[in-house]
C-alpha cells in the first residue's frame, strides 16, 4: 500500500487503548517461560497483566530476577523497587545480584524479550528513545542501548502520535539513535506493528481501520 503522507500534523485517533489496556495486549504476546526486561515507564505496567502460570521471569536492570507485579498498600517495601523506583513484589525463587551482573545478563544475550518506550521507531526497526535532541531536553539512555543489542526480541510500547499529532512510527528517525535495526514489534494505542528490513506490517488496529492508519503513517 503506497500513499503520500500528509505534511500537516493530524489529531489523535479516537478510541485509542489506554496504556493499561495496551500493557495487557503486550503481556498476552510474551511467550510463556521467557526471560523479560521491562523498560522504565509505561512498560512496567506489563508486570501487572502477566498470568501467574505464564512462567515469565522478569529481570530488572537494578539487579533482580523473578520480579512480581507492582506492590500496593502493606506489600510496599521501600527497599524493593524496579529500575524506575516503583515498589514491586517478589515471586518465589526471586534472586538479587550486583548491578554489573545485571548488565552482563542484558549484554550477553540472556534475555528473550525486552519492552522499551520510545520517542521514535523507524520502519526498519531503528530505535530512538534516549534524547529528542532539543536544547533543553535531558538525555536519559539508562540501559536501553544494552537491552537494544542484547535482547533476542525488542518490543516498543508507546503512543503512536505525539500530542501535536505527528507519527512516532516514521520512515527514518530524526532523533539520536539508541539502536539500529533492533526493534521487531511496536505496540501502540492505535495498533500493533511488525517492523524490520522488509518494512512495516500492521498486525491489528484499535478504533481505526488499517487503511486509514496506513495513510496517516505514509505506508
Amino acid at each position: 500500500m503506497t500513499t503520500t503522507p500528509s505534511t500537516q500534523p493530524q489529531p489523535y485517533v479516537d478510541h485509542r487503548l489506554a496504556m493499561d489496556e495496551l500493557a495487557a495486549v503486550v503481556a498476552r504476546d510474551i511467550p510463556a517461560g521467557s526471560f523479560v526486561n521491562l523498560g522504565i515507564g509505561q512498560p512496567t505496567k506489563i508486570a501487572d497483566h502477566l498470568p501467574a502460570d505464564s512462567g515469565v521471569v522478569l529481570h530488572t536492570e537494578n539487579g533482580m530476577l523473578n520480579m512480581g507485579p507492582r506492590a500496593e498498600g502493606d506489600a510496599v517495601d521501600p527497599d524493593l523497587t524496579n529500575a524506575g523506583k516503583v515498589p514491586v513484589t517478589e515471586l518465589p525463587g526471586a534472586a538479587y545480584f550486583h548491578h554489573a551482573d545485571s548488565f552482563a545478563m542484558m549484554r550477553g544475550g540472556h534475555l528473550d524479550v525486552c519492552v522499551l518506550g520510545a520517542y521514535q521507531v523507524a520502519f526498519d526497526g531503528d530505535l530512538a528513545n534516549w534524547h529528542t535532541g532539543g536544547p533543553d531536553a535531558i538525555p536519559a539512555v539508562g540501559g536501553a542501548m544494552d537491552l537494544a543489542i542484547g535482547a533476542k526480541d525488542v518490543y516498543v510500547m508507546m503512543t503512536l502520535f505525539t500530542r501535536s499529532g505527528e507519527p512516532k512510527l516514521v520512515p527514518r528517525c530524526t532523533y539520536p539513535l539508541t539502536g539500529v535495526g533492533c526493534v521487531s514489534r511496536v505496540y501502540t494505542d492505535c495498533g500493533v506493528f511488525d517492523v524490520g528490513p522488509d518494512g512495516v506490517r500492521i498486525r491489528e488496529t484499535y478504533g481505526v481501520g488499517a487503511r486509514e492508519l496506513a495513510e496517516r503513517l505514509g505506508l
